[in-house]
């Protein structure tokens, strides 16, 4: 493995008898320390992959390393707090009972319950049954569960399914201080604004297969220049010249200019000089919603 990476994997395979293929010789990197957003559309492969990695299911070909351990070994899942799919307790216990419970199972003391609690905002309610809790407080009970153990790699699977927008709001912001300090939390999600707010690096999965990793920056990378100028007039034909008719649209009441962003400075100097007020003028960036369209739409076949 990678020095500096919690989870590593090479050419991870999982087929399901001979027609269907979930997870395709991916290639997946999560370092220490970060929130890594795993992203794709419904059935992509983000929950089968989830679910090799913490040993849940055995891949049909392929390497992996978790937590500096093989997926599903003693070593590395004392190391890691999972979250897959929907969490299950006992509806008739109370959700301080029910972690009690998976405490006992991991050979932790009951006081490991309340702290985990605590971290999701539960505490005051840890008394009240399961079955009385909302959507998003079974979401977060699922959460605690995981942090039981204080893990070192958190894995969440889709956590704000199911919720309304404000229990979303609550789950994302959990979710961020969860990540903080020395923690590693890999967060499976199809919601781009989600991954967006929370997460330093992404992987898209398409059809089992890695199709782009990064930072949101590198996979968004500055495109052109918006600009606004007055009087728009004078400044669309001042552009034409400088940079070409082709080269400049309008949108929103901005010029949008298809030009390097290291041009920035000529174009302001020129318009200033001319005697045009430039009220903006800033790289142009596609949103994450637009790079992951065209990744999965690249390469969707």
């Amino acid at each position: 493995m990678v020095a500096g990476n919690i989870v590593e994997t090479q050419g991870l395979t999982k087929r399901y008898g001979t027609g269907v293929l979930a997870v395709d010789r991916l290639d997946l990197h999560v370092r220490h320390g970060e929130v890594y957003g795993f992203l794709g559309p419904n059935g992509a492969g983000k929950t089968t992959t989830l679910r090799m990695l913490v040993g849940l299911i055995r891949p049909t070909s392929g390497s992996a390393e978790v937590a500096g351990a093989p997926p599903g070994a003693p070593a590395g899942l004392a190391r890691i707090g999972s979250l897959v799919e929907s969490p299950g307790f006992y509806p008739y216990l109370s959700g301080r009972d029910n972690l009690r419970f998976v405490a006992r199972m991991c050979h932790l003391g009951d006081d490991r319950a309340d702290a985990a609690l605590d971290e999701v905002g539960l505490l005051a309610r840890g008394s009240e049954k399961f079955a009385h809790y909302s959507m998003g407080m079974k979401q977060r009970l699922g959460v605690a569960a995981a942090l039981l153990k204080d893990p070192e790699l958190l894995v969440l699977d889709e956590p704000s399914n199911g919720l309304d927008p404000e229990g979303m709001v609550e789950m994302r912001e959990m979710i961020r201080g969860l990540g903080q300090g020395e923690r590693t939390v890999l967060l499976s999600s199809h919601l781009l604004n989600e991954v967006e707010l929370i997460c330093q690096r992404v992987g898209v999965i398409r059809h089992g297969r890695m199709v782009a990793e990064g930072t949101l920056d590198e996979l968004k990378g500055a495109v052109g220049l918006t600009l606004r100028a007055e009087p728009k007039a004078r400044a669309r034909e001042l552009l034409a010249d400088l940079v070409g008719g082709p080269a400049v649209a309008e949108r929103d009441g901005a010029f949008r200019l298809a030009v390097p962003p290291t041009r920035a400075g000529e174009i302001n100097t020129a318009l200033v000089g001319a005697g045009l007020v430039v009220s903006e003028l800033r790289p142009n960036e596609q949103s994450l919603e637009e790079i992951f369209l065209q990744l999965t739409q690249e390469h969707g076949s």
